[in-house]
C-alpha cells in the first residue's frame, strides 16, 4: 500500500481556492465553445488552448490535439511509484442557446444567484459539462498546492464534440489506445439522486436502433375499391409492432432475455430507500401507470430491465382533412435498450427474424439499422465502486446510492471495449439543472462539494496499489 494522505490538508485548500476556481469557472463558461455550430469553431479552440493552459499551470504535461473536427485535450502527470493510474474524461464543448429570449440573463456571462433558497451558478455549460470537470481540475489543484504531486497517475481526456454526436472520439481512442490506458477511467458527466444524496451509476442500458419499411402494393390504393383483398401494409406493421410484447408487459422476442440478470435484492432495497414511486416518477408528466413488464417498480423498469420501444409510425394519409386510401408502404422506428450482457447484433437478428416471418409472401419489408451498443454493466461488489461509495459518504449528508441509468454514454462503451477499462461514474449534477435547456444552472454546492469529492476519492484511490 503507498502512504496514507493526510485530507484535512487537501480538503481545507479545496476550502480556500473556492473563490479562486469560480472565476477560472467563469473564465471558461464565459468561451461560446458550441461544438455543433461551425461559427464556433474558433471559440472551441479557445476553450481547449484554455484548459490546456490551466493544466500545464497545475504541472501536467498537457496539449491540444488536432481532429477532423474540434480537439481534444490531453494530459499527463505521474504519480507516486505503484499507485494507479486513472484516465478522467469530461467534454468543454455547449450545446445552442436557442431560444435566447427565454433566458434570465446572457447565457454567457455567468454570475451567482439564488434559486429557490440555493445558491446556483448560471450559464450555458455550467452543468454540462465545464463545471462537471472543472470539479477533477480543481482537486488536483488542491493537491498540488499542499502536496506538491497527485496521489495517482492521472490522464485526462476533454473532447470537443460530445454535444454533436462524438465523431472524432473512437478514432482518437482507437489511434491513441496506448497513451490513454489507464487502470480505471472517470466520468464526470451524471447526476445525483438528490441535493444531498450522492449517486455513482453502476449500470448504463445500451441501445439497438432499428428502421423497418413495409411495401405491398406498387401504388396507394382507393380503400373501396381494393378494401378488403389487397394487403394494408399499415395493418401488417401494427400486428408485428403490437406482438413485440406479451400481456405481462415482457418482450416476446426469441432470445431476447439471453444475458440479462436480476438486479440483487441488496441494490432493489438500496433503491427502495429513495422513496420513489410511480406516482411520483409519472405524475409530473401526466400518467400514473407503469406500463413495463408487470411487478417491477419503476426505478428497476428504468434502470435494471431491457425495453423495446416503438419511436414512430409513418405510412398513408395523414395531411388534413380525410383521403381513404390503402398505403402502399408504412414504416416504423423501433429501439431497444439493452442491459447486462444482452448482444445488440443477436437482438437486431431476432427483431428482422420476428418481422421478417410475419410479412406476407407478396409483400416486402426493408430494414435500415440505427446504431447499435452493448449495455455497461459495472459488478456491484466492485472494489472500485466500493470505494468511491464511502468517500463519497464521508463528504455528503446522506450515503451514497449505487443507481442505473436509462439512457447510454457511448464513451463508457468504447473505454470498456477498445482500452480496457472499468469506469467510475460519478457527477453532482441535479435534475433540475435544465442542461440543453434555457437557464442552465449549477448548484454552488455541487461544484463546492463535487471537488472536495474527487479529492476523496483521488485519496481512496491512492491509498491502493495499481
Amino acid at each position: 500500500m503507498t502512504a496514507s494522505i493526510d485530507l484535512t490538508a487537501t480538503l481545507s485548500r479545496a476550502d480556500a481556492n473556492l473563490e479562486a476556481s469560480l472565476e477560472r469557472m467563469f473564465a471558461l463558461v464565459r468561451i461560446k465553445s458550441i461544438s455543433t455550430d461551425l461559427a464556433y469553431k474558433d471559440d472551441c479552440r479557445k476553450a481547449a488552448e484554455w484548459l490546456v493552459g490551466e493544466l500545464s499551470d497545475l504541472g501536467f504535461e498537457a496539449s491540444v490535439r488536432d481532429t477532423p473536427g474540434h480537439p481534444m485535450v490531453v494530459a499527463h502527470q505521474a504519480g507516486p511509484a505503484g499507485a494507479p493510474s486513472v484516465l478522467f474524461y469530461g467534454h468543454y464543448d455547449v450545446q445552442p442557446v436557442d431560444p435566447l429570449g427565454e433566458w434570465s440573463s446572457d447565457p454567457f456571462t455567468p454570475g451567482i444567484v439564488e434559486r429557490d433558497g440555493r445558491k446556483v451558478i448560471t450559464g450555458r455549460g455550467t452543468s454540462d459539462d465545464k463545471g462537471q470537470l472543472l470539479t477533477f481540475v480543481e482537486a488536483c489543484r488542491a493537491y498540488r498546492d499542499v502536496h506538491g504531486s497527485l496521489p495517482v497517475s492521472v490522464t485526462i481526456l476533454f473532447e470537443g464534440e460530445e454535444e454533436s454526436g462524438s465523431p472524432s472520439l473512437k478514432p482518437f481512442l482507437e489511434a491513441h489506445a496506448e497513451e490513454l490506458k489507464a487502470d480505471y477511467a472517470l466520468v464526470c458527466d451524471t447526476s445525483m439522486w438528490d441535493t444531498e444524496t450522492p449517486s455513482i451509476s453502476a449500470g448504463l442500458r445500451g441501445l439497438v436502433g432499428e428502421e423497418i419499411v413495409v411495401t405491398a402494393a406498387d401504388r396507394d390504393l382507393h380503400s373501396g375499391y381494393f378494401g378488403g383483398a389487397a394487403a394494408n401494409p399499415i395493418h401488417i406493421l401494427a400486428d408485428i409492432l403490437a406482438g413485440l410484447h406479451a400481456e405481462d408487459g415482457s418482450v416476446t422476442l426469441p432470445g431476447f432475455y439471453d444475458g440479462v440478470e436480476e438486479t440483487p435484492d441488496d441494490v432493489k432495497a438500496m433503491w427502495e430507500t429513495l422513496g420513489q414511486s410511480a406516482e411520483k416518477f409519472l405524475g409530473p408528466i401526466g400518467l400514473s401507470q407503469p406500463s413495463g413488464e408487470r411487478g417491477r417498480s419503476v426505478l428497476e423498469l428504468t434502470w435494471a430491465r431491457p425495453t423495446a420501444e416503438v419511436n414512430g409510425i409513418t405510412g398513408g394519409y395523414t395531411g388534413e382533412g380525410f383521403k381513404t386510401v390503402i398505403a402502399a408502404r408504412a414504416s416504423a422506428k423501433v429501439s431497444f435498450r439493452l442491459v447486462g450482457q444482452q448482444d445488440p447484433a443477436r437482438i437486431r437478428e431476432s427483431f428482422r427474424a420476428y418481422v421478417t416471418a410475419r410479412i406476407p409472401a407478396d409483400c416486402k419489408v426493408e430494414f435500415h439499422p440505427h446504431g447499435a451498443s452493448p449495455a455497461i454493466q459495472l459488478p456491484y461488489d466492485s472494489e472500485l465502486l466500493t470505494l468511491a461509495k464511502d468517500a463519497l459518504s464521508d463528504e455528503w449528508p446522506k450515503p451514497a446510492v449505487v443507481i442505473g441509468m436509462g439512457g447510454s454514454i457511448p464513451i463508457v462503451g468504447d473505454f470498456q471495449k477498445l482500452l480496457g477499462m472499468e469506469s467510475l461514474l460519478v457527477g453532482f449534477a441535479l435534475a433540475d439543472d435544465r442542461i440543453h435547456s434555457p437557464n442552465e444552472k449549477y448548484n454552488l454546492n455541487s461544484f463546492h462539494k463535487g471537488i472536495r469529492s474527487w479529492v476523496r476519492i483521488l485519496a481512496a484511490l491512492g491509498a491502493r496499489t495499481a
